[in-house]
């Protein structure tokens, strides 16, 4: 027996052996190179055709420097070397029975066949993540010379309305993030900015309707993350940019970009000058007030007011940065950017006055000049190691903004004519406003592999924001050309606003499962200052609610996050099947604007007045969605509830003043109302049934229910409202591209307000020239010149129907030309943060 077992044995070592020999695992060296510019090529794949088994064995992938390392059996082997765009190079009948080094293999560029490939980044995509939509803009030829704001108004789900407010499903309080960062790009969450930035600067938009924890916990209605375009090619590459419109629109933008093998250097420099005419119409018919059993009549009974603007806005900016690799696996990236604009508005407003008999008893004239000088920079660093190639990685970011903003406003009102004998004058004033902001990003972020598909992720962030106004309100009281300061509305007005934020999340898939969990623990300190001349108890009196000069509030809120997805496609290549449910818990922090409470003074007789008052907003929402995907056909759809409690709105009362015209005057003042409950759904559809021919359609219907009350008028409101989009691309004879696009936003009521429903339609052809290394676009935006809004607003003390067009029709000529775009570098890494980017 013991003989037996030892032969046994013996027998196995032998066999081991034989085998060990016939498969051993050698180890195969070389370099890619770009024969033409002497680059290397990273991401070149290499592959090991057996001649003997009729199969590929291995393979792998170089690095950023060109070089690879695949350890390989023994054997005769035909090797395939490939680049995307390049000639594929075969060594064939290569024997290897010990380490090899194939040297440099140097790849020429395939010109045919770029003519041949589609280029897809052309094409307008949606991807479905774990937290996410990603919509690939594509080439968008109908916002060629336009903003981001018009590329935004595109993307499904978003809606721009006609004053430039973004929302997300039809809520307002969307976070925008550029590079997944709070940015000076963004305008320090004012949308504004985004209606002056190019929208050629996008590369794709994210919709995070169901935010992971790795992001800020800020926008109750979720986040918008525009990554703008940075590229990455070989040697010295880029685009120029020439727009030209009517009305007035000027626009010049650069691309630059030049990299080695030890860093990337990138830049984006603009300048544009542009007129953006609107108009603002506002019919109020005024109510008798009762007091103390006493019937009190308004001075007047009707007023009407024809507001037109002209806005002239210049404005430079430029981005600059180098992305500097430390060693393989780091890298350190610097950036800054700087934007300087000039604003010369002016605005007339003709005021009709009406008596109780409905006779024309006044009319006035009144005339405001705006000038506006901006100075806007970011500073920003990155540095970010990758342990291994699994994902082990480890990031650290520093960012530093300021904002300031100098603006001088003169305004003067006269009587065109008046029924009164002797008239008192209206007193003529000028603004001087000067805004500082400051803000401070410390980030960091770890993420850890775990297992084949398992991820654990922790970070931190810091953001600390100030905004410091300085408003003087100077009055001619005896009109002779001497300003007196005027003491209730000059102040300081001095908002700090601190968040510290700690987070973990875990991600895995098990099966056809994936799913992503985390917690976010934030700490926000919000502090405000009012340097008035009056006391708290005048401010009270002057502005008719209690007004703290000095507060300071503090919260400490958990947000849980779960993101699942289900794949129902097993792993078939013909289609893509999945069923995804989110859950999150959101903050809405009221911003500087809202919180200030002393008023604009752009109207005589409507004002907005900010709420000192205001609280946080805190929501949870849930989303369940579902997307299939054919070759040529790509559906999504998803229905979603969110309850929001504390939920700000903005609601339209007399304030307790008039106004030194005896006209009452109407405020605007968010407020927070009890709770805010939506529900809806939504579906999207893009479908490439020709290679010429390519449609996108989506459809969004959602209920929301307000329920609160302020100074004891109930604003509880239950309505129904929709919007939907459509967009066509044909390609026509002589390769030109026609692209429609069709917006329709429904009409929505709340409890104060009916607003009309809007339609707009923009048009645009474009042309590839000059080998097709050029574009020229012509596109009409808003062809029919319907992109107004009107409402109606009933109180119980006066009735108003405003119209208001931010901006007409447009009509823009733009010419783009690209040089050395060819040899596209896979990226080293995503940008804006992305979590785990697990699909169905």
């Amino acid at each position: 027996m013991k003989y037996l077992l030892t032969t046994l044995i013996a027998l196995i070592c032998l066999s081991n052996s034989i085998y060990a020999q016939k498969h051993k695992e050698i180890v195969v060296t070389g370099k890619v190179m770009d024969a033409d510019v002497n680059l290397p090529l990273e991401y070149a794949t290499v592959s090991f055709f057996n001649t003997k088994e009729n199969k590929i064995t291995t393979g792998g992938v170089t690095d950023t420097e060109g070089n690879f390392s695949i350890k390989v059996p023994t054997g005769t082997y035909n090797i395939s070397i490939e680049y995307i765009s390049y000639k594929k190079k075969t060594l064939e009948n290569r024997t290897l029975d010990h380490n090899t080094n194939l040297g440099t293999i140097n790849l020429s560029l395939d010109v045919e066949s770029l003519n041949e490939v589609e280029v897809i980044a052309e094409r307008t995509s949606v991807e479905i993540k774990l937290d996410k939509k990603i919509y690939n803009i594509g080439k968008d030829i109908t916002t060629a010379g336009g903003t981001v704001s018009d590329a935004l108004n595109n993307v499904p789900s978003v809606s721009v309305d006609t004053e430039g407010a973004i929302s997300l499903r039809g809520n307002e309080n969307v976070r925008i993030l550029i590079n997944g960062k709070p940015s000076a790009m963004a305008g320090f969450g004012d949308s504004n900015i985004l209606s002056q930035l190019p929208a050629e600067a996008i590369e794709r938009v994210e919709v995070i309707t169901s935010p992971s924890a790795r992001y800020d916990a800020e926008g109750t209605a979720g986040i918008l993350n525009i990554i703008l375009r940075q590229k990455e090619t070989l040697g010295f590459n880029g685009s120029v940019n020439f727009n030209l419109g009517t009305p007035d629109n000027v626009g010049l933008t650069a691309n630059l970009n030049y990299r080695t093998e030890k860093f990337n250097l990138f830049s984006n420099i603009g300048w544009r000058y542009f007129d953006a005419p609107g108009y603002f119409f506002r019919d109020v018919n005024y109510f008798d007030k009762e007091e103390d059993g006493v019937i009190e009549e308004p001075e007047f009974r009707r007023i009407r007011e024809k507001q037109e603007m002209e806005r002239l806005n210049r404005n430079y900016n430029g981005n600059i940065g180098i992305e500097y690799f430390l060693t393989e696996n780091s890298s350190l990236t610097g950036s800054v950017f700087y934007r300087y604009g000039e604003d010369a508005d002016l605005s007339t407003n003709n005021s009709q006055r009406y008596d109780n008999d409905g006779t024309e008893v006044e009319k006035t004239l009144r005339r405001e000049k705006q000038t506006e000088d901006d100075n806007n920079y970011q500073f920003s660093l990155n540095y970010i190691n990758h342990f291994n190639k699994e994902g082990h990685q480890i990031t650290a970011d520093f960012q530093y903004e300021n904002d300031h903003e100098n603006q001088y406003t003169f305004i003067k009102e006269d009587y065109v004519f008046t029924n009164e004998d002797d008239p008192e004058l209206i007193v003529p004033e000028q603004i001087f406003s000067i805004e500082d902001k400051n803000e401070f990003l410390i980030q960091t972020d770890y993420v850890l592999p775990l297992g084949k598909d398992g991820r654990f992720e922790a970070g931190y962030r810091g953001n600390f924001n100030n905004v410091v106004t300085d408003y003087i309100l100077e009055q001619d009281n005896d009109y002779n050309g001497v300003y007196e300061l005027n003491d209730t509305y000059s102040n300081i007005f001095d908002y700090t606003q601190n968040v510290n934020a700690v987070y973990s999340q875990y991600g895995n898939k098990f099966g056809k499962f994936s799913f992503l969990l985390g917690l976010r623990l934030e700490q926000t300190q919000l502090k405000g200052k009012i340097d008035s001349r009056l006391s708290e108890e005048d401010l009270n009196t002057a502005f008719g609610f209690p007004i703290q000069t000095n507060f300071k509030k503090d919260y400490l809120g958990l947000f849980p996050t779960v993101n699942v997805i289900y794949n129902l496609s097993g792993n078939s290549s013909d289609s893509e099947e999945n069923i995804s449910f989110g859950y999150n818990r959101r903050i809405n922090r009221p911003r500087s604007w809202f919180i200030n409470p002393f008023p604009t003074r752009s109207s005589s007789a409507n004002v907005f007045q900010g709420n000192p008052n205001l609280e946080p907003a805190f929501a949870s929402a849930f989303d369940l969605g579902y997307l299939k995907r054919w070759d040529k056909l790509t559906f999504t759809a998803s229905v979603y509830y969110q309850h929001e409690t504390n939920s700000f709105q903005r609601v339209q009362e007399i304030a307790n003043q008039e106004n030194n015209q005896s006209i009452q005057v109407i405020r605007t003042i968010p407020i927070n109302l009890s709770t805010n409950t939506r529900t809806g759904g939504e579906f999207g559809i893009l479908y490439n049934p020709k290679k010429w021919l390519r449609l996108n359609t989506s459809f969004n219907f959602f209920q929301f229910n307000t329920d609160g009350d302020f100074n004891g008028v109930d604003y509880s409101a239950k309505n129904n409202s929709w919007f939907a989009r459509f967009s066509s691309k044909v390609t026509l004879p002589y390769k030109i591209d026609w692209q429609t696009n069709a917006h329709y936003r429904g009409a929505v009521q709340d409890a104060q307000s009916d607003t009309d429903g809007i339609f707009s339609m923009d048009l645009a052809f474009s042309k590839e020239i000059i080998k097709d290394n050029a574009t020229i676009s012509l596109n009409v935006r808003d062809v029919f010149n319907s992109r107004k809004r009107t409402s109606l607003t009933t109180t119980e003390f006066f009735t108003r129907y405003s119209e208001s067009q931010w901006r007409q029709r447009s009509i823009n000529l733009s010419f783009i030309y690209r040089f050395n775009q060819q040899k596209q570098r896979q990226r080293r890494e995503n940008n804006g943060g992305d979590d785990m980017d697990f699909e169905g």
